[in-house]
């Protein structure tokens, strides 16, 4: 059986697989050895996708409230399309088009996520919108885009880590994240090169590490600054690749020189030896890697730790050779392109900037309205969602492809926000715990009922193709945005044919730092993905963007300095312990999709607090506890993991789960100034041990 090539739902390796519709049978899932990415491996989430398009409870027919206190009851499309259309006119008519709200997600496709943002600013005519990828990789896009004039993942593709002498990975555990991936880092080692891996825990990636170092949450830019005092006083950095290809350098020698080796060992907790070992590896590789990841970027101040890892890479002359270089690892299935063509709150398609003159009158021209017609910036997306329900802040929200009441900082606060709507919209293929809150539930088509095309991580554009026929009243993202835009009388083509959409895309993008206009379905197809910019159809795409020279104004890459400053909220005598959160092996993002699979959710059955049993036996809480976490924002009810493998003053809570469980629940909302990111990584809290109720469970406080 042929079946049908595309690729996983779930993170931005975007591994490849077949799909085979056995009819009466149900879809079998088989690894494609034909995309680099994977290379013919899966991990447990991809070898399950399929069990997503059987899910119990998939939504199949539009669900609306007749009044704010009635249940959801199934309604008809039109019925369901008039009601939004109605109410946002309404809403829009008494306070201003700013009223509406929109909100998307990094698992839209490129064509889902250019007409989303396309339907916000003419159908609508809001400047409210953004999207969950903010929560996700704004640090070091913001990051990336000041040091060298684009944000794109990986320097080159990803199979360049395999050739590799030396690799430091911060804040990501690969391993569990994205599985097939630790594959290339694995060759790595077995040619002889070596992993370093920074982390406050010792994760699945870190046991397979070379060298892991430790630090007290909150502390990267201390380590990473410490690491460069040591580069420049051992004499390894690159002064002729400074001369030649960086500015700025002289101010952030000046703030290095600052961090000598006791002073970075006395803030960061990691040992001068390791921190010497570290900077010698990847001084001494003919080829090295500087990666970061969310453990180093989801922070208030996440650009400037993304930032001092670039300044470390850029000292040591890695970026622009060819397979070196400092690359970020992109979480989301689509986190590259869907931030790209329009759905962040500043952002045009082809990754202009919505301030820029040129950039608008360029997207209004092939969206045939006047440039001075589209709105201006709006609302990060934590903004956003704090602003909902508020005197100044938006009436109604149509939601598309996130779940904020599991993934968003302060959830409980992102709860009254969406509660205080006139109007919640969302469009979903489960009833996730947001869509339960909803006004109005469309359901729509799910990854391999629909075709399109996502970016990976590496920049390169691939091809989604439909396998199977979404079930009987489902539509596509595109027919819904069709059908609104059509009600609201918008300017503009607004097609259902995902190549259609992708053809708007290309000339919308045409010009700008993420350039499609050269990339075509039919080259996709023919050569296994595309590298963006692709500025003609006869350029050959840019799989390594920096090798001749930086997209700056100058042509080099700029230097940063930047300063530790600690966290946004500090431990202390009411909340002694350290909290970070991240993801674990059988459960991705929010979990409302992976938590309705079998295999996964037996994996993965529910919320746990890891922590050291040092600490746990202080605090008289032993292995299997229930285990009652507060910070100053809530409290989460969870079960203890005791392990040697995190710091004694740290504990951590993985995301995925809603309900008492929620890790979120407890994280801090402080923002990034330059990226708007929250801190999702480090918070201060305190553990209770919960009574053991007479059967053994632990009994709710």
């Amino acid at each position: 059986m042929a079946g049908t090539p595309t690729h996983c739902p779930y993170c931005a390796l975007q591994c490849g697989m077949t799909l085979h519709d056995g009819g009466s049978e149900p879809v079998r899932v088989t690894p494609r050895d034909d995309v680099p990415a994977n290379a013919g491996g899966l991990c447990q989430k991809g070898w399950t996708a399929a069990e997503l398009l059987t899910v119990p409870d998939r939504l199949t027919a539009p669900m609306m409230r007749r009044g704010r206190a009635a249940p959801l009851e199934p309604c008809g499309w039109d019925e369901a399309l008039d009601r939004i259309t109605a109410e946002t006119g309404r809403l829009r008519d008494l306070h201003g088009p700013d009223a509406v709200a929109v909100f998307g997600g990094g698992g839209l496709t490129n064509e889902k996520a250019y007409q989303l943002g396309k339907f916000a600013r003419i159908a609508l005519g809001t400047s409210q919108i953004d999207y969950n990828g903010r929560f996700c990789m704004s640090s070091a896009a913001a990051a990336s885009g000041r040091a060298f004039g684009m944000d794109r993942g990986l320097p080159g593709p990803v199979t360049d880590l395999a050739a590799s002498g030396a690799v430091l990975l911060a804040g990501g555990n690969v391993a569990e994240t994205m599985p097939p991936f630790m594959r290339h880092l694995t060759r790595m080692r077995e040619g002889g090169g070596a992993l370093v891996v920074v982390d406050p825990r010792r994760t699945a990636t870190a046991r397979q590490a070379d060298l892991h170092l430790q630090p007290t949450p909150g502390t990267d830019i201390a380590l990473a600054n410490g690491l460069l005092h040591l580069a420049l006083a051992e004499g390894l950095a690159d002064e002729e690749y400074i001369a030649a290809r960086t500015t700025g350098f002289d101010a952030v020698r000046t703030v290095a020189n600052a961090y000598w080796p006791d002073r970075a060992e006395r803030i960061t907790g990691v040992p001068v030896p390791l921190m010497r070992e570290a900077v010698r590896l990847l001084a001494r590789a003919a080829r090295a890697h500087v990666l970061t990841a969310r453990g180093s970027e989801q922070h208030a101040r996440g650009t400037d730790t993304v930032s001092s890892f670039i300044n470390l890479a850029l000292a040591l002359g890695l970026p622009g050779r060819e397979g070196s270089g400092y690359g970020c690892l992109t979480g989301q299935g689509n986190g590259q392109g869907g931030r790209e063509h329009g759905q962040k709150a500043d952002q045009l398609p082809g990754y202009r900037r919505i301030d820029d003159p040129e950039a608008r009158a360029h997207v209004a021209g092939v969206w045939g309205v006047d440039p001075g017609d589209l709105p201006g910036p709006g609302r990060s997306a934590y903004e956003l969602l704090s602003a909902l329900g508020t005197a100044g802040g938006p009436k109604a929200l149509l939601l598309f492809g996130s779940n904020p009441v599991v993934s968003a900082p302060d959830a409980a606060a992102v709860e009254e926000r969406l509660a205080a709507l006139d109007l919640l919209v969302v469009a979903d293929f489960v009833p996730s715990e947001t869509a339960r809150r909803a006004d109005v539930v469309l359901p729509t088509a799910q990854w391999a009922e629909e075709s399109g095309t996502m970016t990976n991580l590496e920049g390169r554009v691939l091809r989604r193709r439909r396998a199977v026929r979404p079930p009987d009243g489902v539509r596509t993202d595109l027919e819904i945005l069709a059908a609104l835009a059509g009600r609201l009388k918008a300017p503009g083509k607004w097609s259902t044919d995902p190549r259609a959409v992708f053809g708007e895309l290309r000339r919308a993008s045409a010009g700008g730092i993420a350039d499609y206009s050269g990339i075509t379905y039919e080259r996709i197809e023919a050569e296994g993905g595309v590298f963006w910019p692709c500025p003609s159809p006869d350029h050959p795409g840019t799989p390594r963007p920096y090798l001749d020279r930086f997209p700056t104004p100058d042509g080099r890459a700029r230097f940063v300095p930047v300063e530790h400053g600690g966290a946004a909220e500090d431990v202390d005598a009411d909340y002694p312990v350290y909290l970070t959160t991240g993801r674990v092996l059988a459960q991705y993002q929010s979990g409302a999709q992976t938590r309705r699979v079998r295999p996964l959710a037996e994996a993965a059955p529910g919320p746990f607090v890891e922590l050291h049993p040092d600490l746990a036996g202080r605090l008289g809480i032993e292995e299997g506890a229930g285990v009652r976490v507060e910070s100053r924002r809530g409290a989460a009810t969870v079960t203890a993991r005791l392990t040697g493998a995190i710091r004694s003053d740290t504990v951590f809570i993985p995301f995925h789960w809603a309900g008492e469980g929620r890790a979120n629940l407890l994280t801090n909302p402080a923002l990034d100034p330059v990226s708007r990111m929250p801190e999702f990584k480090v918070c201060a809290v305190r553990l209770l041990p919960l009574p053991v109720e007479g059967d053994g469970a632990p009994g709710a406080r």
